[in-house]
């Protein structure tokens, strides 16, 4: 296991879950993914990630939702846990993200080169 797997799986287990509103892709735009976390998901074609890009949208996006959400990219978790990222439809868990795993998120961020998902 990388060193960068490792502090993936860290950070995903400090990022609290909570329940969407149903059938709400309000968080699912274009973002970035480090290249571990791309490694993760299925690989899509030039053609789908244009697609995808010009409706602002994520290629990994179907017709019932994220096809890869257990493995989505640690932004996508942030969506809804944290004021930075709020819910544009209020939904949120009982407790908000810590203020200490969410600056080690960034710092992540900051620290790995990213990719257009």
């Amino acid at each position: 296991m990388t060193p960068n797997s490792q502090t993936i799986r860290f950070l995903r287990r400090h990022i609290p879950a909570f329940e969407c509103e149903p059938g709400c892709h309000d968080c699912c735009g274009p973002v970035t993914a480090s290249s571990e976390e791309m490694a993760r998901l299925p690989v899509k074609s030039d053609t789908e990630h244009a697609t995808a890009l010009a409706e602002l949208s994520c290629p990994h996006l179907g017709e019932h939702g994220c096809q890869v959400y257990a493995e989505r990219p640690l932004i996508c978790r942030l969506f809804g846990t944290t004021p930075r990222l709020a819910c544009p439809n209020g939904r949120r868990p009982a407790t908000l993200l810590d203020p200490r795993i969410e600056q080690r998120i960034y710092q992540y961020f900051e620290a790995t080169r990213h990719v257009l998902v």
